[in-house]
């Protein structure tokens, strides 16, 4: 599959403002969950991971502290971010979490 191209500085800028709780890290943007227990964040960390094959882009995930999560995003093959990164992040969102 085809990946969408890299994001330029101004696009980049717009979908920041539409996605506050993410911050830009470099080429990645990430967030990090906290949630009351260690079954609770592996349970998100599960339904992230379907999102994510839905859409054939993998994010890092990373559980540390027993009850936190980290997700990076991020179009490796692109060397940056995508539109792609960004429709990933928006159905994190969608979780409510």
């Amino acid at each position: 599959m085809a990946r969408p191209p890299k994001l330029s500085e101004d696009d980049l800028k717009i979908y920041l403002n539409r996605f506050p709780k993410w911050q830009r890290k470099g080429d990645t943007i990430e967030r990090e969950f906290v949630a009351a227990n260690f079954p609770a964040i592996v349970g998100y960390l599960n339904a992230i991971a379907i999102l994510a094959e839905t859409l054939d882009h993998h994010p890092d995930l990373f559980i540390y502290g027993w009850n936190k999560l980290r997700v990076t995003l991020s179009t490796h093959d692109q060397g940056g971010l995508t539109e792609l990164d960004f429709k990933l992040a928006e159905k994190i969102e969608s979780l409510n979490f």
